[in-house]
Order: structure tokens, then sequence, then C-alpha cells
């Protein structure tokens, strides 16, 4: 080795010592930066450079910084669960988003006392300042090292071909073991099979917290043992943390699950089974307002409606392709006169067989189909999640059939309609990600057809102004996407709508139309679920206005509060003018005091609430009582209806 190394840093050669390490040209002080990515790959700030590298500070805030730190918190929790439970075997511990787990073959379940006594032990090790120090190490070796963890070898065996959440284990080339080190004498305190990077020293951790157990299957398989896995969350500052904990909070308060409840909106009854929500009359008030401003948006948009059945020949999705593809995510199939049949998982297919129908004209296209669409999936028990994951979803599914001249032009108005409805509905936040092909095997057609399709989607991604991040890998089989991402009230970030391009479903169904010199051509298809499902987002948007809805999607919009029983008839004549113009108002004419009914209209989350007594009626008027406590005395009826039929008409917030 020569005695100088010429390396890059900061945009700029610099020439450092022969042995130099990625911390000492960094000159990190391990409380910020924390790793090095050298040559694109991220390492420890321990790793020693090569001549040319050229290296980059990884800070404990950046997305790689955090996944770093959660990563190596995630080796703290494993240490502490083996000091104070000798007898359990270690599983995987990778960072996920906001936090980390690990996951453990315990005798009992962990009880809530055990996870203090084991954040307890972690603080204790991050205090004492471990460093973390990484081996690489021979396959027998490492079968040699760790013979005592049954999970872990079966990762070894497992190498170059380990699921993509074990990557964090294993992968293709070396194994390596991360050796926790007492920072006074060198001796090892523990080790743990792991790819790394790590933090220089558990001293770098700066805020943790354990959250929760659960059971999870080994490698996801229901065949496996099942584990305790323990979650817990790290950040880079406390402030940082206490946000976060502040946002779960917050987000608790808004479940939709629990709202759903309190309003009345919708239940999961077990006679159905898992996934599989019904909805109450205040529920289905929501969603037939959503389907009603679709269907008014789609019909003017050009959209042509149609309807198609819940089962079908399997054969049909053999045709599409869907079959070897996602035969695990749909329902088993049924026999019915000697034919095997199934339950839809998707419309599309169906959608194809409805442009066939008969022969079609280039002066037809673009073709715009849309329905409202009951799709049945079987999604696994364990993700099953309120409105947000079901088994039995209703797609505004949408398939554009038009030619690869209109392509471009259909997706830049696709996307700018889809922005359009979703800030109609009061979700303003967005940034777009763009899904395409990687080089697996779980991919079909042609790659100069992928390639134009993905160029076609960038461009109109692009040309919208928004953020745009890559999803290399994330694409349907048949052809790449454009999913808008949306943040809530309370800063989440939801995947909404989604614009899928499909070159691959019109060759497999053999559709064709005539073009202007009377040859015969392939149409493109375009698949768009603005909502996704009507289940899921009317889940998001619970959640994003905590109940309170705005007054054109309120279930109740109006309740008319009497101060005693005589003025039930004068308000019952203000509820008459107001359902005249498709109001939906409620007079409570129960025998609670005016206060009551008062906690009553505001607990239900009603926008607003008409109060009336003798003054009011002497001047035909009421007084005007909104959701946020704010009120006006003495407001005229018809001035009072117009506020509300106002307010509903322009989609406002109160």
């Amino acid at each position: 080795m020569s005695a100088e190394l010429r390396i890059t840093l900061a945009g700029a050669e610099r020439v450092v010592a022969a042995g130099t390490t990625a911390g000492d040209a960094l000159e990190a002080d391990g409380r910020t930066v924390i790793a090095a990515r050298v040559n694109g790959e991220l390492r420890d700030l321990a790793h020693v450079l090569a001549d040319g590298d050229v290296v980059e500070p990884v800070e404990i805030g950046s997305d790689d910084g955090r996944a770093i730190l959660r990563h190596s918190t995630a080796h703290v929790l494993a240490q502490a669960v083996q000091e104070l439970f000798p007898e359990a075997k270690l599983g995987i511990g990778p960072p996920v988003e906001n936090g980390f787990y690990y996951d453990f073959d315990v005798k009992q379940p962990f009880h809530p006392d055990d996870l203090k006594r084991i954040e307890k032990r972690m603080r204790e090790i991050v205090k004492q300042g471990q460093t973390f120090a990484r081996r690489p190490v021979s396959d027998e070796q490492a079968r040699r090292e760790l013979a005592a963890e049954p999970y872990k070898l079966e990762l070894i065996g497992l190498k170059g071909g380990a699921a993509e959440e074990e990557s964090v284990e294993v992968g293709a080339g070396q194994l390596t073991i991360y050796d926790n080190l007492d920072p006074k004498t060198g001796e090892l305190c523990w080790k743990d099979l792991c790819r790394g990077p790590h933090l220089p020293s558990t001293r770098a951790i700066p805020a943790f917290k354990l959250m929760r157990t659960g059971g999870a299957y080994w490698r996801g398989s229901e065949k496996n043992p099942q584990l305790q896995r323990i979650y817990g969350t790290a950040w880079e500052s406390r402030e940082r943390q206490d946000e976060y904990l502040h946002l779960l909070e917050e987000a608790e308060k808004r479940d939709h699950r629990k709202l759903g409840a309190e309003l009345d909106l919708f239940s999961f009854p077990p006679e159905l089974g898992s996934g599989l929500p019904v909805f109450h009359p205040k529920g289905g008030i929501i969603r037939k307002e959503m389907e009603d401003y679709m269907r008014r948006r789609q019909a003017e948009a050009g959209y042509e409606f149609v309807n198609t059945p819940h089962i079908t020949k399997s054969q049909l999705f053999e045709t599409s392709g869907h079959l070897p593809w996602y035969a695990d995510d749909m329902f088993p199939p049924f026999e019915l006169d000697g034919t095997e049949y199934r339950v839809k998982p998707m419309n599309c297919p169906m959608h194809n067989l409805i442009f066939r129908a008969r022969g079609r004209s280039y002066r037809e296209l673009p073709l715009r189909l849309c329905e409202f669409g009951t799709v049945y999936r079987y999604e696994k028990s364990g993700v099953v999640h309120g409105l947000t994951r079901v088994r039995g979803m209703t797609q505004d599914d949408s398939h554009i059939y038009c030619t690869k001249e209109q392509m471009g032009g259909e997706i830049k108005s696709l996307l700018a309609f889809v922005l359009s409805v979703l800030r109609d509905f009061g979700l303003s936040e967005f940034y777009l990600e763009l899904s395409t092909r990687d080089d697996s095997d779980k991919f079909i057609g042609d790659p100069a057809d992928w390639a134009e399709a993905t160029e076609a989607l960038r461009q109109a991604a692009e040309e919208s102004g928004l953020e745009l991040k890559d999803d290399p890998g994330g694409a349907a089989f048949y052809g790449p996407k454009i999913s808008v991402q949306a943040k809530d009230a309370i800063g989440r970030t939801w995947q909404l709508s989604t614009i899928q391009l499909d070159f691959n479903q019109p060759k497999r169904f053999e559709l064709e139309y005539q073009a202007a010199d009377g040859s015969r051509q392939t149409p493109v298809m375009i698949h768009r679920a603005l909502f996704g499902s009507i289940e899921r987002f009317l889940g998001v948007l619970v959640e994003h206005y905590a109940g309170a809805f705005p007054p054109w999607l309120a279930p109740v919009q109006v309740v008319g509060i009497p101060i005693a029983d005589a003025h039930v008839p004068y308000l019952q004549d203000v509820a008459k003018k107001l359902r005249e113009h498709g109001i939906r108002v409620e007079v409570d004419a129960s025998d609670d005091r005016m206060q009551k009914k008062i906690r009553n209209a505001q607990k239900a989350k009603v926008p607003y609430m008409l109060l009336a007594g003798d003054e009011d009626m002497a001047g035909g008027a009421v007084s005007f009582r909104y959701r946020s406590g704010q009120q006006k005395n003495g407001v005229p009826i018809d001035a009072a209806v117009a506020e509300i039929v106002d307010a509903v008409a322009r989609r406002v917030q109160v």
C-alpha cells in the first residue's frame, strides 16, 4: 500500500495517509455523522479507505442515517433480551419505517413489565458506549460461532437468496458478524450475524423507546414457528422522538376504526369474516356522496359507465395473465356445471371483454370506461386492518383505451383530473412515485414497450410540478405506474390514486381498433383507480378529518336544537326549508336538556347547530352555532339556509 491515498471528499480530491478510515477522513464526531457512503455503498466509519475512493458523510438525521441508527438500536435490544432471557433464540432485527423490531423465540410471550426491564438494560448498554466492530467470517466459521442460533443457521443456508427483509443479515457476498465490545477492556459483550453498517458505538444512540410486542411467523410463513416480536422506535434527538410520539397519540385519536364505531358509520361483524365491512346508514350517506361526486366528475370528463359481474370463469384470469401471478391473493376457486369459477379480484379483464364485444374505430378513442366494481382479494389475516386493508372492496375503477399518439396527453389530463378530485376532498399536499420494472423475472412484456410507457409517465409526472420519487421494481407485472402520495392533516403519507400503463393485456385479449388508414392496431390500456377503493379512501378521510367531515360529506349536516318543547315545530319548519335544498337535517326533539343536546351534536361532529327560543321565533331567526363553538345570534332563517347551502355547494370546511 502506498504511503498516501487520493480520495474524493465533498466533491474535491484530498490526499490522506494510507490506512485512513472513513471516520477520520470525515472528521466525524459520532453524534451527527454516523456512517459513510463510499463509492455509493454504505460503510461504517471504521471502514479503511482505498486509493480513489469517493467518500460522502451520512448524517444521523438523514434517511440512511436513521436506518443505521434504528438497526443499531435493534442490536442493543437483542443483546438486552439475551442477557435477561438467556434461552431466547434470535430471529431477525431490521429497521423499518419510523422504528425497528427484533424477533425472538422464547418460551413465554413478553409481558409489559418485561419491556420495562429490557428498556432499562438497553439504556445501560447505551450509556456504556459499547463499540460496534465488523468482522468478516466464512460460512463455516459463522456456523460454528452461531451454532446455538437455529434461525441464524437457516439464514446462512439461504445466503444470496434471502427475502428482502432478511437482507440486513445475509447477502450474496461474504458473511460478517458484528461484535459489541466493551470500550474499556475490548472484551466481547455480544455478537450478531449482520451486514451492517452500524453506529460507531451504542453511545451514539440519542433517543429510543420500546413500543409494543406481537407475534410474527418466522420468515412470514404460517408454516413456520411463531416468534415474539418487539417493536421500538429510535430518533436522532429526543425532541424529534417526542414529536413522533405525539403524532402517534394524535393518530390513535383519529383511528378510523374507533371513530367509525363512535360515529355509527360502519362495523365488521364477525359473522361475515375478517376484512368484510358493512356500512351503516350514516356511513352509507358518505359513500353515496363520494360516488355521486365521482359519477358527476367522470361524466363531465367523458367517461362511460359499465357494470360487470362479481364472478367469472377462472380462464379469464389465465387470459389476462393474472392467475399465474396473483393466485395466492385470490379467493379459492369453486365449481359450477363442471367449470371452475372465481370471485373477481380486479375489473380490468371484464372491461377488456366490453371493448372486444364489437369492432372499434380510431374515432371512438380514447374510450374511457368506468365502474364502481366490487372486488375480492384474499389478504392474509395479519395484514387486514379496518377499512384500509380489506378483503372486499369497491373500486372507482376506470380503463382508458387510446392510441399511442394519444397516450401522453391522456396521462397528463388524467393526472390533472386526479389531483383536482383529491383537492376537492380536502387533501392538498402531494408527491408522486414512479414504479418501474427491475431485472427480476416478475414482469412480462416487451422491454421496449416498458421503456416507452415509463418515459410517458415520467414526462407527465415532471410536467405536473410535483416532487417525483422513483420506485424501482414496484410496478405491476404488466406495466409501470404513477401513484399519488398524499399527506393528511397530521403529516402522514397515504398512497391513493394510481395511473398504470399496460401494453400487455390488450395483446393478450387481442384488442384491436381500425386506424385511419384502415389497418388494425392494438390500443394502449391505462388503468386508473382514483380512490384506490372507496373503503380505504373513506378510512383515510375519517382519519384526515378526525371524523369532523366538511359539510358536504357530513352524514348529518344540521341539527335543530330547541330551547324548549314549544320551539320544536318552529325548527321543524326551518328543517323543511333546508331539506328543500337537499340538506341533511335533524331536529332533536328528545327530552334531554338543551346543553345535553348541544354536547350530543358536538360529539357526533355535526357541522351546524341551529338553536331557537322565543326571541328567535319572534324575529323569524335562529341562533347559528358552528362545530368550532363559535355562535351567531339572531340570524334570519333565509340567511342561515343560504349560508349552509353555499358551504355545502363549495365544499368548504367549518
